[in-house]
């Protein structure tokens, strides 16, 4: 299966991912909320363009079925992943000013509008490639820092950890899954091939976003701007 195959693809970068300094720290609950509420702040907004991203792929879909599902997924990153967000905000005592302040990433910038390019100018098939990891991947970190936790009570993020390993989240990778593998299935080899760099380049992404996150990215070229 295609997805089986990009995974293997990838396992070595997932397992950067897994052993990445931000989520091992994320695991042992060492982690500082510097780079937390950070991570929190940029993914809140990349969440907002990935939204509509998903919405994008319902509007493209041509299997009622699958439209269904990308318009239930835009809407559980914005009400629900985004709910969680702000949990944290509320409980690191920041204030809607001092989150606005607060510049956008390189990482989150490029990100999102490498998901936003692909919405506007590549087929379907490579559009539910790219979008896949965000699903993928963080439901495995998820159930990896569920099972490295087990046990453990008063956890500073648990409720980041329980969002990710989920059932319902799980549920719905497996659907995302499900989607690309039968899109791929019925794909010629050029857009397959695209599919597959597509996955992987949203991987990288996705290797890219935490380490932003743990270097508490800034661009290097704010002092020469007023």
């Amino acid at each position: 299966m295609f997805c089986e195959e990009i995974w293997a693809r990838t396992a070595k970068l997932l397992d950067a991912i897994h052993s990445h300094p931000f989520n091992a720290a994320l695991g042992d609950g060492t982690l500082d909320r510097d780079r937390f509420a950070f991570y929190i702040v940029q993914d809140g907004r990349y969440l907002v363009a990935y939204a509509k991203v998903l919405a994008t792929a319902s509007v493209r879909a041509t299997d009622p079925a699958d439209a269904t599902f990308f318009a239930g997924s835009a809407h559980t990153a914005l009400a629900v992943e985004r709910a969680l967000h702000t949990g944290y905000l509320e409980e690191f005592g920041l204030k809607a000013d001092e989150v606005a302040g607060v510049a956008t990433s390189p990482t989150c910038l490029a990100y999102s509008s490498f998901l936003q390019a692909t919405a506007l100018a590549a087929p379907l098939p490579v559009l539910a490639a790219a979008v896949l990891p965000c699903f993928w991947v963080y439901q495995d970190v998820g159930a990896a820092l569920l099972e490295r936790t087990a046990g453990t009570s008063d956890h500073p993020y648990q409720a980041w950890i329980a969002t990710y390993s989920d059932a319902n989240f799980a549920a719905s990778v497996q659907q995302a899954k499900a989607i690309v593998d039968r899109l791929a299935a019925s794909a010629d080899p050029a857009t397959r091939q695209a599919m597959a760099e597509a996955f992987c380049r949203a991987t990288e992404y996705e290797w890219m976003f935490w380490d932003s996150a743990w270097r508490l990215e800034t661009w290097p070229t704010a002092r020469w701007l007023g």
